[in-house]
């Protein structure tokens, strides 16, 4: 694998996990590097990740603090 692919993976622990509960990506990005990007979608995507994901996350939230501060009311 080239070497700063496998700095970028080191870099970050979502990566490193993911690759290693996934390991047939190890042979997908020792045969050509440019499906980094793709390994990286699947990352987010798996640990929900991506700004679509954050943002519900955040309504989620705010729904939440609504309810709570009704029910004090």
């Amino acid at each position: 694998m080239v070497l700063h692919l496998q700095f970028k993976i080191k870099e970050n622990p979502n990566y490193l996990r993911y690759l290693r509960s996934h390991s047939y990506w190890y042979k997908l990005l020792n045969r050509n590097p440019a499906n980094f990007r793709y390994f990286e979608n699947e990352v987010k995507k798996e640990y929900k990740l991506t700004k679509a994901d954050r943002i519900s996350k955040t309504f989620q939230t705010l729904e939440m603090l609504e309810k709570i501060l009704s029910s004090f009311r």
